[in-house]
């Protein structure tokens, strides 16, 4: 081929910017504290930044770590890093010193991008690492720092930005999250998130009149690859903010007549129970979409009921598959409630037993992709790598059901399955029985040591109100009408909050940490 064949053809992120710059051009694309930008100012934006980091003296392939919350700059320090070559790593901005420090050596980062107000453990982890360069993201005044590049038109060139790029180039190095061992460095290539960008905007039934909210944050490979860039090459327009706080949420959703929302359970949660849900005018939802972890069957329900005009999506998957694998459509979710529906335009999905062997219908096993959308593999980590793809397929580490018709349903991660006296049980099904409780806002189960049953069942509680002296009784009732013996808790726990991260995803890793020193009472069933 060619080269002049081979430019033609090309297809990176840098080129679908582009051309969504040229089919768009002043159409509103984002707005950001008061900032609006057109699809052709985004462009010009991202060939600014791609051109101000080049001259720093990086190098394309180099890795530019990202962390701060949500801007405007730093999405277009990701689109200023695919357009140039770079490597963009984003971290989530609650990491300390320490665990920052080990994204800059394990990744190889040749510069550290960061926000004022994180310059603390920022400016510590580049002491620690003296070869790594530093710059902000949105501090303005002198030295490097993004969002002064993006609005100085000297970083305009006519010279063509990233001609040497190829799809299967490195883009992104997504780190996951480490909760059972050190984070793993997925490694994405433009081709692998373009292949999942189309399943979005195909799957999710994304549409040029589309209204966003992006509330979750952008180093978060759910809200940044499932949901803003699809929606910025599909032509919609995004409404980006630093947090999903309820009220100022609901009041956007009515003021900006937002039209397609994403969130987590825990965040769907926090956003029913808000006094504000009931006062806000929401009609302006066509399409509301769930994912990132299991979400209980009564919220669900409660949802669809005061939300009767907006489309729910069950969207599921992982960092290594971009992220989507598969979707549970709105018209499905009468028949099947508790499903994550089936795999996605570019994903074929299997669940197998440890021979690799598709199980019968209805019965327990992982989930396994192979799709252009996955991982080229983990940065520096050949052993997990191969493990992950044994056989010919991507290892997920969920277990689940699958029928007949392809419709999977999650029975748990393989994390948070407890084994309890040999007989294995299934936190979601334990959570879902508690959550039909009156009293219960949120409920999170895990495996706690035992010297009889080695692992017992432990149920952390959060509840809507005040105590009743007796609600752990109360719930275990409750929870016995429900389930069998075996899976009753041994202990029910009554908590203010329950842990979670920064993208509103529950922490059970800190939960099994705190209550490992901790042996179950005989509270319940045996």
């Amino acid at each position: 081929m060619s080269d002049a064949i081979g430019r033609a053809r090309r297809n990176t992120i840098g080129d679908a910017l582009q051309r969504a710059a040229a089919r768009f051009g002043a159409r509103p694309a984002l707005r950001f504290a008061g900032r609006d930008w057109s699809y052709a100012a985004l462009h010009q934006a991202a060939g600014r930044v791609g051109r101000r980091l080049l001259a720093s003296g990086l190098a394309p392939g180099d890795r530019v770590v990202a962390y701060g919350r949500n801007s405007d700059a730093y999405l277009l320090l990701w689109l200023g890093c695919a357009r140039a070559g770079l490597v963009h790593v984003p971290v989530n901005f609650a990491l300390t010193t320490a665990e920052l420090d080990y994204v800059l050596r394990q990744s190889g980062a040749a510069m550290l991008l960061y926000q004022p107000a994180l310059a603390g453990p920022a400016e510590a982890a580049l002491a620690l690492s003296p070869g790594v360069r530093g710059g902000t993201i949105d501090a303005g005044g002198a030295g490097l720092d993004v969002l002064a590049a993006a609005l100085d038109p000297s970083w305009d060139g006519d010279a063509p930005l990233g001609e040497a790029v190829g799809e299967e180039d490195l883009v992104q190095i997504m780190y996951t999250s480490g909760t059972t061992g050190a984070p793993k460095g997925a490694m994405m290539s433009h081709r692998g998130l373009l292949s999942e960008y189309a399943s979005c905007i195909v799957e999710l039934e994304m549409l040029r009149n589309d209204r966003g909210l992006a509330a979750l944050p952008l180093y978060h490979t759910a809200q940044m690859h499932a949901f803003t860039m699809p929606q910025l090459l599909n032509g919609a327009f995004t409404l980006l903010i630093d947090a999903p706080q309820p009220a100022l949420v609901l009041e956007l959703i009515e003021s900006a007549r937002i039209t397609t929302f994403f969130a987590p359970p825990t965040v769907w949660i926090s956003l029913l129970q808000h006094p504000d849900f009931a006062t806000r005018d929401l009609s302006s939802l066509e399409k509301v979409q769930y994912g990132a972890s299991i979400m209980p069957v009564p919220v669900l329900q409660e949802l669809r009921a005061r939300l009767p005009q907006a489309r729910p999506f069950n969207c599921y998957g992982q960092t290594e598959i971009a992220p989507l694998a598969t979707v549970l459509r709105p018209e499905e979710h009468a028949a099947r409630p508790g499903s994550i529906g089936r795999a996605v335009m570019n994903v074929e999905t299997r669940v197998v037993d440890a021979g690799m062997r598709d199980v019968a219908p209805g019965e327990r096993g992982e989930v396994v992709h192979r799709s252009p959308q996955l991982l080229l593999g983990y940065w520096r980590m050949p052993e997990e790598t191969a493990k992950a793809f044994e056989g010919g397929w991507f290892h997920s580490g969920d277990v689940a059901t699958i029928d007949a018709e392809g419709y999977l349903a999650i029975v748990d991660r393989t994390k948070d399955l407890i084994n309890t006296g040999g007989v294995l049980v299934a936190s979601r099904e334990v959570e879902e029985a508690l959550f039909t409780h009156p009293e219960v806002a949120e409920v999170a189960v895990i495996a706690v040591p035992d010297p009889k049953w080695i692992e017992a069942v432990a149920a952390v509680v959060v509840l809507r109100g005040a105590a009743a002296p007796d609600i752990e009784a109360l719930l275990l009732a409750h929870a016995r009408e429900r389930l069998a013996p075996y899976k009753l808790p041994k202990r029910i726990i009554i908590a203010e909050a329950l842990p979670k991260n920064t993208a509103g995803k529950l922490l059970k890793r800190e939960l099994r940490l705190l209550y490992a020193g901790t042996e179950s009472g005989a509270l319940g069933g045996g």
